[in-house]
């Protein structure tokens, strides 16, 4: 079956790096695109950042561009999310993300915590 499982999560002062994983099984992960999506107290899940299933193009929420990088290894059926400048408003749970054969599939969250 598929699952998707993130690690990499933790508490991190203001202007910090954080690196996430996403370590994918269960389908062919090298043909299929994936995204990040966060999920902060109170407030409705939004995507962060996509990649199609070659890496070759990226797209990020507004807020993050410039200090996400979203990125893969197909050899590794990883997905990652390089997260630099953290801010406060980066506090939220985050999720990674597969459309599987009509499906959707979600990791079952890491948080991120940005305070000093």
């Amino acid at each position: 079956q598929v699952q998707l499982v993130e690690s990499g999560g933790g508490l991190v002062q203001p202007g910090g790096s954080l690196r996430l994983s996403c370590v994918t099984s269960g389908f062919t992960f090298s043909t299929y695109a994936m995204r990040w999506y966060r999920q902060a107290p109170g407030k409705e899940r939004e995507l962060v950042a996509s990649i199609t299933s070659n890496g070759g193009s990226t797209n990020y929420e507004d807020s993050v561009k410039g200090r996400f990088t979203i990125s893969r290894d197909n050899a590794k059926n990883t997905v990652y999310l390089q997260m630099n400048r953290l801010k406060p408003e980066d506090t939220a749970v985050y999720y990674c993300y597969a459309w599987v054969l009509l499906h959707n599939y979600w990791g079952q969250g890491t948080q991120v915590t940005v305070s000093s």
